[in-house]
């Protein structure tokens, strides 16, 4: 089929005409599908349930180093967890901080207490007139989340196929004080699926900061989060390119198992350089006497360590692998050609990163969600919810059943075709 921009004004008539009785009929039928978040599927969360079964009442609930992990202590975790994050994050076991359950509750804390008490005896940023951070987009949106609610400025900075813009970071974190932090999902980045390259990483750790406690919020959330056994992508690892530009104070990196193990009930850690982890410390014992380290012993006697957790993930892999490959193909066979849209087909991650024609995603997403398909909000990918461009859609492949994925998947594209018809139409 020739692209939509080639045909004449009667063609594209009819096409819609077609199409839209099409979508009549699908309408009809009732669907409740869900796409919005990327959320484990059930057959992912089965794959832990023998975690549960780890510990019992006859247990030895002793950490390797003997302390009762039932009581009180070990603020930064016991050993062998943080010997075990140590791996996963590729920084010494000495700069691992062991937290709950969420990453999300990490980076909101530490941005809490650079607004309340100051980074490393640096002004608490709620007591300057203007903080600003950078925001790759698109991006994560509840990362601009948190920073929209605690009253930072969230300056857009495009995500290249190489990462950041890195000429825009520097300029800006060069030359402008109120500058303060930047937000990076650096591998397998939501929701484009990118990952950064080593210049873009060795970039990052050798910026020169006009603001002294300016820092990169790298979360690391799918660094083992492959779809393919042999062909992975590799990113350098970002606290050992700081150490190499004097600079180890320049990043916190986050991770967890949130979708490793199970959602709201896996670990999370920060990796930093001794005076972040510090200076975390500090509000930590005030806010704690130690976190959940009887779940810190799940984890370690159910994983054992790095090679049982990447085997973990080939399972998780072998269940999402099919259904990426469901939504590109649907994209490639319905869509390919048409000159109608644009994506990237990621090699690890939980999203497929979607841009239509200007000024159609939103009316794409609702036309979708009026055929029974619920997506991510359109503009979500952007600071403030405000795609510029309002062209780029997240689409989440992970929860819902390999049968219902192909559904809403044709309805997202049968969507995707009568909006654009329609503003190809208006012109």
């Amino acid at each position: 089929m020739k692209a939509y921009k080639e045909m004449t004004r009667e063609e594209l008539q009819r096409e819609h005409e077609k199409l839209e009785q099409k979508f009549q009929e699908i309408k009809a039928v009732g669907l409740k599908l869900d796409m919005s978040r990327g959320k484990p599927s059930k057959e992912q969360l089965n794959l832990t349930n023998g975690m549960l079964d780890v510990l019992n009442s006859d247990s030895d609930m002793n950490s390797e180093s003997g302390i009762d992990c039932r009581n009180y202590g070990i603020m930064d975790g016991i050993p062998e967890a943080r010997r075990l994050f140590a791996e996963m994050s590729e920084v010494p076991e000495e700069n691992i901080l062991v937290y709950g359950n969420s990453s999300l509750n990490v980076m909101f804390d530490t941005i809490a207490r650079a607004v309340y008490m100051g980074i490393c005896g640096h002004t608490p940023w709620g007591k300057l007139d203007k903080v600003k951070f950078l925001c790759p987009v698109p991006g994560y949106d509840r990362h601009f989340g948190i920073t929209e609610f605690f009253g930072i400025e969230m300056i857009p900075v495009p995500l290249l196929a190489t990462g950041p813009d890195m000429d825009l970071v520097e300029q800006l974190v060069s030359e402008d004080t109120s500058v303060k932090g930047i937000w990076c999902v650096p591998k397998y980045s939501n929701p484009t699926g990118i990952s950064y390259s080593d210049e873009t990483v060795r970039r990052f750790a050798q910026l020169k900061p006009a603001a002294p406690d300016f820092r990169i919020f790298w979360d690391n959330a799918y660094t083992i989060h492959h779809l393919y056994d042999n062909d992975q992508d590799e990113i350098l690892p970002i606290f050992s390119e700081c150490q190499k530009a004097g600079n180890e104070d320049l990043v916190y990196q986050f991770i967890s198992t949130s979708k490793v193990s199970f959602p709201g009930s896996g670990i999370a850690v920060m990796a930093a350089s001794e005076a972040n982890l510090a200076d975390a410390r500090k509000a930590m014992s005030y806010q704690t006497i130690g976190h959940d380290k009887l779940n810190q012993v799940r984890h370690v006697r159910f994983f054992k360590d790095m090679d049982g957790v990447r085997e973990h993930m080939k399972k998780h892999a072998a269940i999402l692998r099919p259904k990426f490959e469901t939504v590109l193909s649907v994209l490639e066979t319905e869509l390919g050609g048409l000159e109608i849209g644009s994506w990237v087909k990621p090699k690890g991650g939980y999203f497929i990163s979607f841009d239509a024609l200007d000024g159609c995603a939103k009316k794409i997403v609702a036309k979708t969600k009026d055929a029974g398909v619920v997506m991510t909000g359109a503009g979500a990918t952007f600071p403030y919810g405000k795609d510029p461009k309002d062209s780029n859609i997240r689409i989440a492949p992970s929860f819902p059943t390999l049968e219902e994925l192909e559904q809403a998947a044709r309805i997202f594209v049968l969507s995707v075709k009568l909006v654009s018809l329609e503003k190809l139409l208006e012109q």
